[in-house]
């Protein structure tokens, strides 16, 4: 019995309505760019398994030094504890991160890191004796699954059957050159209730909305607005950060910095799952005191796993790396060139890029999953390239390893897809 039959047994994947998607790929081997089925068929990973694998699948540089660590430490605790792969990950990522962030908690995963920063931002006014329970998002926001991060997200084909348990959240549009003093009056009005307790944003790109961009200009604005009135701010970077959008973080393109990041995703290369939340020491110390209770009850058994702080150190140094930097520089001028020659298609609504992200808009009607949806990504798939498009946007957001070549096939593959629509 193959692979594919026999995880049909006991199995529920995400994301997935079974009976309408009871089969599911069975994966065999992944290396660079490329994943391989259990048939011997090859994809290009365009999307590095959700935007994880971003120094390829199964690169030695990292799996070789996990399996150095996994013979020194395997795991232990780290309430009460600490070691070596963490502190030297803390360090290295100090070096990268926007100059106010100042410490680091570790969780498992991107909605997790998230959920840690909502509690910091309403414990921090707690701490203060200041009722502030409320949280600002952006429309269109996605955070995550888990109960905080879903208050927050603003895709209700994800979040529907929960809202009416959800924390108390408002929603602002995406600011731009239009909207943009409707925006900040919307913001103004509801910081001077004075019950907000923070502003959460994905900056510059909404990943699940598409990937829709906006301008760090608007973004920066509303930060500043927000540290005048004593209002936490939360940059959702578990898509965006480590080198995604052309430079290390997002953030980096705002002049305002955010008090509090989430990471996660590409932060171990993908091989581990691992979070982190980082803030400044104002936000830490809040939650510095005598009193026992003002500290941040929260922890995960598997906080700061060696294994993945070591995956996470040797990928940040991949990142800072000559061959890493060139590389992205490399596929950012290739989306571009492609870009310029795609754009004006009669079936293209629109383009945007920052960095190696690349989506393109169709101006054709679909729904998120839908049978053209499915057609797409059927044509993809059969074309040996995996690309798993957001309704009626396509977008590419490869390893930082993939070849030319392999770049070139992903365009043409898409390129061939406008066709059969």
């Amino acid at each position: 019995m193959s692979l594919q039959e026999r995880d049909k047994k006991h199995l529920w994947h995400p994301l997935t309505q079974h009976k309408l998607h009871p089969n599911h790929l069975a994966i065999v081997k992944a290396n660079g760019a490329l994943l391989f089925d259990e048939k011997g068929n090859e994809y290009i990973d365009g999307i590095s398994s959700w935007y994880t694998c971003m120094y390829g699948h199964c690169n030695e540089f990292i799996t070789n030094k996990i399996k150095a660590q996994l013979s020194e430490l395997d795991f232990t605790i780290f309430s009460g504890f600490t070691h070596k792969p963490a502190i030297e990950m803390s360090e290295a990522l100090m070096e990268i991160l926007p100059q106010n962030q100042q410490k680091i908690f570790f969780s498992d995963n991107g909605s997790t890191s998230v959920d840690v920063a909502i509690k910091m931002s309403l414990q921090y006014h707690f701490n203060q004796g200041n009722k502030q329970t409320k949280i600002v998002a952006l429309e269109g926001g996605f955070h995550g699954d888990t109960f905080g991060a879903m208050s927050v997200s603003g895709l209700s084909v994800y979040n529907g059957p929960f809202e009416e348990f959800f924390i108390d959240v408002a929603r602002i549009p995406v600011p731009n050159k239009d909207n943009f003093e409707d925006v900040k009056k919307q913001f103004l009005a509801l910081l001077k209730v004075g019950n907000v307790a923070s502003f959460i944003f994905e900056p510059l790109v909404q990943g699940a909305s598409a990937m829709f961009m906006y301008e760090a200009k608007y973004l920066d604005e509303l930060i500043a607005i927000a540290n005048e009135n004593h209002v936490l701010t939360i940059a959702d970077e578990v898509m965006t950060g480590f080198g995604k959008t052309g430079k290390n973080f997002a953030s980096d393109y705002l002049i305002n910095k955010p008090d509090i990041i989430c990471l996660s995703k590409s932060l171990t290369g993908g091989i581990a799952p691992m979070a982190l939340t980082t803030c400044t020491q104002k936000v830490y110390d809040a939650f510095y005191a005598d009193d026992i209770s003002k500290g941040l009850f929260h922890g995960h058994t598997y906080s700061a796993n060696p294994l993945a702080c070591t995956a996470a150190l040797a990928s940040m140094e991949l990142l800072k790396s000559d061959e890493i930097q060139k590389n992205i520089k490399r596929i950012t001028n290739s989306h571009q060139e492609f870009d310029s020659k795609i754009k004006n298609h009669s079936k293209v609504g629109a383009t945007r890029q920052l960095g190696i992200i690349y989506a393109l808009e169709l101006n054709i009607k679909m729904e998120r999953y839908g049978n053209l949806r499915d057609k797409l990504f059927n044509h993809f798939m059969e074309n040996g390239v995996f690309l798993r498009p957001l309704g009626n946007t396509i977008y590419i957001l490869a390893p930082f390893v993939i070849t030319d070549e392999q770049l070139e096939k992903v365009y043409k593959t898409i390129e061939e897809a406008l066709e059969i629509l």
